[in-house]
C-alpha cells in the first residue's frame, strides 16, 4: 500500500547551512507518526517540505500519492507552531473564517466543542489564555475534516488536564482514519499518540520505530534516581557507580528490590539526599541518549537553524 506521506532522501539547506540531511519516512494511511528531536534539529524545515511550502534541495516528497502542491487543499489540515491570527476576532469567527476557505467545511461551532472552547465566548482571540488559543487554533486546523493532518507542537501552551483532552481529540481522528503527523517536544504526547516516533537530530532520521521498540533497543536500563547535591566519587568503594545529573545521582541497572541498598550507601556515607525514585527506561531517555549521540563534533560546522 502507498504511504500518506513519505520522503525519500531529502535533504534542504539555508544558505548554506544543512538543516535536512537525506531524511527518508514512510507514514500509512491512519497512523500517527511523531517526529522528535532538539531545537534546530530541521523538524520544521522537514514538515514544510512534506507539506509543499518548501521544496527540498534534493530527494523528493509525495503527500497521498501526489507532489504535496498538487495535493487538494480541502484534503490538509495544518497548524504551525507559529500561528498568529488577527487579536480581534472572537474563536467562533476565526474558525468560520478559516471555514469559508472550503467548499464543504464543518460547522465552526462543532470544531470548537471538540477541542474544548465554548463557541459562544465573546473573548477576543489576542484576550484568551495560552491554551485556549492553541485549542482554538487546532479548530482551524480541523474545520475542514482533512484526511491528513500536521501539527507541529499542537499542545504547547496548553496546562496538563488540556493537552490530555487535545490527546484524546487525535485519538479519536486516527481511530476514524485520519493520518497524522506530529512534532512535539512533550515525550509523553508522543509515546501516548505515535505509532511510529521518528527522532530527527542535526538534520537527520537516527532512530524511527514504535515506541516501546526504541525504549527497548536504545532506552536503557532501569535505574535508581536520588535527588541529591552529593558527588558521585563520593561512591567510588560502593557496588553502585551512579553519574551525575542535575540536582539528582542516577543509579543505572538498580533493580526495585536494591533501593535500599542505595538508600543505605547514602546513610553510611552521611550524605544528604531528598526523593529517591526508581524507574523503567522511557522515551525520555531515547531522546536523551541518540540526541546527544548525534550531535555534532564541531557544532559551528554544521548547525541547524531550522
Amino acid at each position: 500500500m502507498e504511504p500518506v506521506v513519505a520522503a525519500d532522501d531529502v535533504s534542504k539547506s539555508y544558505d548554506g547551512t544543512r538543516a535536512l540531511d537525506g531524511v527518508s519516512l514512510a507514514v500509512p494511511g491512519g497512523e500517527v507518526f511523531a517526529l522528535i528531536g532538539p531545537n534546530g534539529a530541521g523538524k520544521t524545515t522537514l514538515v514544510r517540505c512534506l507539506t509543499g511550502t518548501a521544496t527540498p534541495d534534493a530527494g523528493s516528497v509525495s503527500l497521498l500519492g501526489e507532489s504535496p502542491r498538487e495535493s487538494g487543499r480541502e484534503r490538509l489540515g495544518l497548524l504551525p507552531q507559529s500561528f498568529d491570527p488577527p487579536d480581534r476576532l472572537t474563536p467562533r469567527e476565526l474558525v468560520a473564517y478559516y471555514a469559508g476557505l472550503y467548499e464543504d467545511a464543518r460547522d465552526p461551532a462543532d470544531a470548537l466543542r471538540e477541542v474544548g472552547v465554548e463557541p459562544d465566548t465573546d473573548t477576543w482571540y489576542g484576550d484568551l489564555s495560552g491554551g485556549e488559543q492553541r485549542r482554538t487554533a487546532v479548530a482551524c486546523a480541523l474545520v475542514n475534516d482533512p484526511d491528513v493532518l500536521f501539527v507541529d507542537e499542537p499542545t504547547t501552551g496548553v496546562d496538563p488536564a488540556g493537552r490530555r483532552d487535545l490527546w484524546s481529540v487525535f485519538e479519536d481522528l486516527a481511530d476514524a482514519g485520519t493520518t497524522i503527523f506530529l512534532t512535539t517536544h512533550y515525550m509523553a504526547e508522543a509515546e501516548r499518540l505515535a505509532d511510529t516516533v521518528g527522532l530527527l537530530a542535526d538534520g537527520r532520521l537516527v532512530a524511527e520505530g514504535d515506541p516501546a521498540g526504541l525504549v527497548a533497543e536504545y532506552g536503557g536500563e532501569s535505574r535508581v534516581v536520588v535527588e541529591t547535591d552529593a558527588d558521585p566519587g563520593a561512591f567510588a568503594e560502593s557496588e553502585f557507580a551512579p553519574r551525575a545529573t542535575e540536582n539528582a545521582l542516577v543509579f543505572e541497572g538498580v533493580p526495585a528490590t536494591d533501593i535500599g541498598g542505595v538508600v543505605a550507601a547514602f546513610e553510611s556515607r552521611g550524605l544528604a539526599f531528598g526523593a529517591v525514585e526508581w524507574r523503567d527506561p522511557d522515551l525520555e531517555d531515547v531522546y536523551l541518549a541518540l540526541a546527544d549521540d548525534a550531535s555534532p563534533a564541531d557544532a559551528g560546522d554544521a548547525e541547524v537553524v531550522r
